[in-house]
């Protein structure tokens, strides 16, 4: 079982470490200290194989996470061990929105989606593009439900202000099921692109379609290589939105093929909160079941 860096076992002197990750170039811990409890992170190159080529960025990444971090103002300790650089950050406590949401995924399920969660996803991903940055990675996965908020994570890949050059690397797109149309197009034709707010929302979007209803809304086989499922993304079908309630016309806005087609997430804050509102006043009147 993989160990933590020395460096950083030495800085937080830990009482307790679980691994909670181990997978192509990261691995993470959930580690408790006499000061509090942790995430932390290392990362290490990804040799090619023959299904992907060399990624020697992802050694990179907790270090350049650990930057953005710093600039957000959120406590972060970091530094280098023999593979790569590794970052502790506080650990929050909460399921993500796939698990959260798994019951509307049950077969047979016919329970109307809450906005409550909905909503607070979009204010977490509204709170950074309200500090000029763009997320890059918006999936259901980096969204923990929090009793008390809502935490938008791994930062690895977010785009804004300056990062420093000793731990940066150029954006290569993020996992293809949540990459909007001109991220995967720009990844194809050149192996790079630029993370937007607007391509966020595009994430967001598939993100809460992927949780609510445990599909991808491009379609392609499920052993696809990532340049092909970038091709998908670009030309590829699209499947319908099978959701129904408010969710249905903002997936439609959120997931439009081109950047100026989408509403901002402010506007997705704002249709998100009036929905709530409405499913809240129904509650109160018993004709709404359960919450989040």
């Amino acid at each position: 079982m993989p160990s933590l860096p020395p460096a950083a076992h030495d800085a937080l002197n830990p009482s307790e470490v679980r691994l909670v990750m181990d997978r192509r170039g990261s691995t993470v811990w959930d580690v408790t200290t006499a000061d509090g409890r942790y995430a932390v992170k290392a990362g290490y190159p990804i040799e090619a194989t023959e299904h992907w080529s060399a990624q020697p960025w992802t050694a990179h990444a907790p270090g350049r996470e650990a930057a953005v971090l710093a600039a957000m103002n959120t406590p972060v300790t970091t530094g280098t061990w023999a593979s790569g650089t590794w970052n502790a950050q506080p650990w929050h406590e909460g399921p993500d929105l796939q698990q959260l949401w798994e019951r509307y995924r049950l077969p047979g399920s016919a329970e109307p989606i809450r906005m409550d969660a909905a909503l607070e996803c979009a204010r977490a991903l509204a709170d950074l593009h309200a500090r000029g940055w763009a997320h890059g990675d918006v999936q259901p996965a980096h969204f923990i439900l929090g009793l008390d908020k809502t935490h938008l994570i791994d930062l690895a890949l977010t785009a804004g202000p300056d990062v420093p050059a000793d731990v940066d690397f150029p954006y290569r797109g993020c996992l293809v099921h949540y990459e909007a149309p001109e991220i995967s197009r720009s990844v194809l034709e050149t192996g790079t692109a630029m993370p937007t707010q607007a391509a966020d929302v595009y994430a967001l979007g598939a993100s809460l379609l992927m949780a609510a209803r445990g599909r991808r809304y491009v379609v392609y086989p499920d052993d696809a290589s990532r340049a092909d499922q970038r091709t998908e993304v670009v030309h590829g079908v699209r499947r319908s939105i099978n959701v129904e309630g408010p969710l249905h016309p903002l997936l439609t806005a959120m997931l439009a093929y081109t950047p100026r087609g989408r509403p901002t997430i402010t506007e997705v804050v704002e249709e998100l909160t009036g929905a709530h509102a409405g499913q809240s006043r129904s509650a109160a009147r018993g004709m709404f079941p359960g919450s989040v």
